[in-house]
C-alpha cells in the first residue's frame, strides 16, 4: 500500500523522493528541473529535457524541500526556487486539471450541469463525479460515486466553470478513458497540494451513494 492508500501495482514505475527518501509510484510525485538559468522548474507533463528530481505530492513534503534548500542539494549546484513556489505550484496543477477537463468535454467525454450529470450517473456513462468544493453540501450530496469510479471535489466552482466555458459549474461528470485518467492523477497531486477547509475534496473512492 502506498502513499495515500493507493495499492501498488506490480512493475509500476517508481521514483524517490527527495524529502522522504522512499520509493513511490511515479503518478504520486511531482517531476522537477533546473532551467538552464538554475531557477527549479514544475515538469507537470514530464516532457523537460534534463535530470529530474521528484517530491510527493504533498504540501508539507513541498514546503519541506524550499525550507532545507533539498532541490540545491539533489541537483548539487545553487538553484533558485521562486518566492511562493508552492502556491505557484498548486496554480499549475489546477489549471492543468481544468485544461484536461476541457479537452474531455471538446471531445465528448463531459458534461455538466445536475440533470446530465445525473442522467450519466443514472445509466453508467459516467466514470468520475466533479463537484465544486464551494457548492452547496446538501445539493452535491443529491448526487453519487459512480460504482467503481471515482470522486473529485478539489476545484472551484470558477475553475469548474473555465473547464466547461461557463463563469461557474458546480457538478460535473467524465466518461471513461484515457483522458479521465489523466484528470484522476493530477487530480489527485492537486488533492496532495491544495489546501483546503476541513480537508474536503479528493479524487478518491466512495462519498455518497445512490
Amino acid at each position: 500500500m502506498s502513499r495515500g492508500g493507493h495499492t501498488k501495482v506490480r512493475d509500476e514505475a517508481e521514483r524517490r523522493c527527495i524529502v522522504t527518501r522512499e520509493a513511490e509510484p511515479r503518478r504520486g510525485l511531482i517531476r522537477f528541473v533546473v532551467a538552464p538559468d538554475g531557477l527549479i522548474v514544475p515538469d507537470l507533463a514530464e516532457k523537460l529535457p534534463g535530470r529530474g528530481f521528484w517530491i510527493s505530492a504533498d504540501r508539507a513534503a513541498l514546503e519541506e524541500a524550499v525550507k532545507k534548500n533539498l532541490f540545491a542539494k539533489a541537483a548539487r549546484q545553487p538553484v533558485t526556487v521562486p518566492d511562493g513556489f508552492v502556491d505557484l505550484l498548486e496554480a499549475g496543477l489546477a489549471d492543468r486539471v481544468v485544461h484536461l477537463i476541457s479537452l474531455a468535454r471538446k471531445a465528448g467525454q463531459a458534461v455538466c450541469g445536475f440533470e446530465k450529470v445525473k442522467s450519466w450517473l443514472a445509466d453508467g456513462h459516467a466514470k468520475v463525479l466533479l463537484q465544486a468544493s464551494d457548492g452547496s453540501e446538501r445539493g452535491k450530496g443529491k448526487l453519487w460515486t459512480p460504482e467503481g469510479g471515482r470522486w473529485f471535489g478539489h476545484l472551484t466552482s470558477s475553475e469548474l466553470g473555465l473547464a466547461f466555458g461557463r463563469e461557474s459549474v458546480i457538478h460535473g461528470a467524465l466518461a471513461g478513458g484515457g483522458l479521465s485518467k489523466r484528470v484522476v492523477e493530477d487530480a489527485n497531486r492537486l488533492m496532495g497540494v491544495r489546501e483546503t477547509i476541513g480537508g474536503e475534496g479528493s479524487a478518491g473512492k466512495g462519498k455518497t451513494t445512490k
